[in-house]
């Protein structure tokens, strides 16, 4: 659609059509980017509030819950390995959509399986789709916002924690409103994941950049391994490995320790306060304020990290609100729970920091890809064993005072870690 501008005593007539569809296009890319990213944690978050109910229905012990907690970083670690070669094919959009279908599907046969084996099955169905997104999605951020990585990094990580701390408070008041069935509570967050599916089949067919655009920045248009988001590329694969770099693995240890903190918190925190003698309600609405803090403090500091050259002096920060945190929760749980979970939840924003300095250190979007799927793939495989350890320690004496204890010891090594992979360094 045309429209008229009066320059001088001429009239000029200027096309307005090619901008207003890039804008729609922006927009378009903007509300399946932040509907993918709602959706990645209710899988997990949706399940700590109704843990002790679903140990009863489905009559597993608490080594087996541990195990439970655990599935989540090993989804993460191994299909976030196997990612880039689908992707590489098809392109992210494609993979991202297909991920979201079987991430709904998983979360709507989890609920109505009948035992142990079953229910870990339709989690990892589902856990497996999210894993995809969560390694390409920067992908589609570089691609589609290359000038405003930061931002869209934070407003997504908004959007995550939207949905983290919207299926932790909900998912029992939900199961209350259905005579208390935990099987409802939980069989709710499909219809949130089936919601994103159409908005990323439409984002797949449409091209990322024009092919004017995609001429002039051969970094990530023809990046050999993602390729754009709207379809597959051909060409030799990058040989530069990053298992020689020590920033990488600096990022690939800080994502890793993060990823155990937040998994403990998500699967066991209410469980805490529950034993500490806290209603299932309360636990819930606590552990939700860990989540929800996430919201706004996610945007601000992907927006002040974004600004510095060195991110160490964050990561030691955030280090040190989670280290009072958990010595709050050994001390006195029911003391000052509010106050615990504050601390937690600022903690708890590593996750967005780990992201932003996953944007940084990368040289060209290129790099940030390949440093993106190696950092979080690593980095959730070396969490696996966190949260197993947690059940088992907390099965074996029948007290939370040993598991905090092991959880506070465990954030010095991510202090060290975080020092490192914030300084001033570029991969790629």
């Amino acid at each position: 659609m045309a429209s008229d501008e009066v320059v001088g005593p001429h009239r000029v007539r200027k096309r307005r059509g090619p901008a207003r569809a890039a804008s729609a296009g922006q927009g378009a890319a903007v509300v399946a980017l932040l509907l993918a990213a709602v959706n990645l944690r209710p899988a997990v978050t949706s399940l700590g509030p109704v843990l002790e109910e679903v140990r009863a229905g489905l009559g597993v012990s608490a080594g087996v819950a541990g195990v439970l907690t655990s599935v989540p970083a090993a989804c993460f670690a191994l299909v976030g390995f196997l990612a880039p070669r689908p992707a590489r094919r098809y392109g992210p959009g494609p993979v991202i959509t297909a991920g979201l279908a079987a991430a709904a599907v998983g979360l709507a046969l989890r609920p109505f399986t009948t035992g142990a084996a079953s229910f870990i099955g339709a989690t990892a169905l589902a856990l497996a789709g999210i894993a995809v997104a969560n390694v390409l999605l920067p992908a589609v951020v570089k691609e589609r916002f290359p000038e405003r990585v930061g931002m869209m990094t934070g407003l997504y990580a908004m959007a995550l924690n939207l949905g983290a701390s919207a299926a932790a408070a909900l998912t029992v008041p939900v199961a209350q409103v259905f005579g208390g069935d935990w099987r409802i509570g939980l069989a709710v967050w499909a219809a949130l994941a089936a919601l994103a599916v159409p908005p990323w089949l439409a984002l797949a067919r449409s091209p990322a950049r024009p092919p004017h655009a995609r001429a002039t920045a051969p970094d990530f248009a023809r990046d050999p391994v993602y390729g754009p988001v709207s379809g597959p590329v051909s060409g030799p694969e990058p040989r530069a490995p990053l298992t020689r770099d020590p920033t990488a693995w600096a990022l690939a240890v800080y994502f890793g320790l993060q990823a155990t903190a937040a998994y403990v918190v998500i699967g066991w925190l209410p469980q805490i306060y529950r034993d500490a003698g806290l209603s299932a309600g309360t636990a819930g609405l606590l552990f939700a304020l860990t989540s929800v803090l996430g919201i706004p403090l996610s945007f601000a500091l992907s927006a002040a990290a974004g600004g510095l050259r060195s991110q160490s002096g964050i990561a030691v920060t955030i280090g040190v609100f989670g280290l009072a945190g958990y010595t709050g929760l050994w001390a006195a749980p029911a003391t000052a729970p509010w106050l615990w979970a504050v601390l937690l939840g600022i903690a708890n924003c590593s996750f967005p920091l780990a992201l932003t300095m996953i944007g940084m250190r990368g040289r060209d979007g290129a790099a940030v890809i390949r440093l993106s799927a190696f950092a979080q793939s690593t980095g959730y495989l070396l969490s696996i064993p966190g949260p197993v350890l947690v059940g088992a320690l907390y099965q074996h004496t029948g007290s939370w005072r040993t598991p905090l204890l092991f959880m506070s010891l465990l954030m010095l090594p991510q202090l060290a870690a975080g020092l490192l992979a914030g300084r001033d360094r570029r991969i790629g």
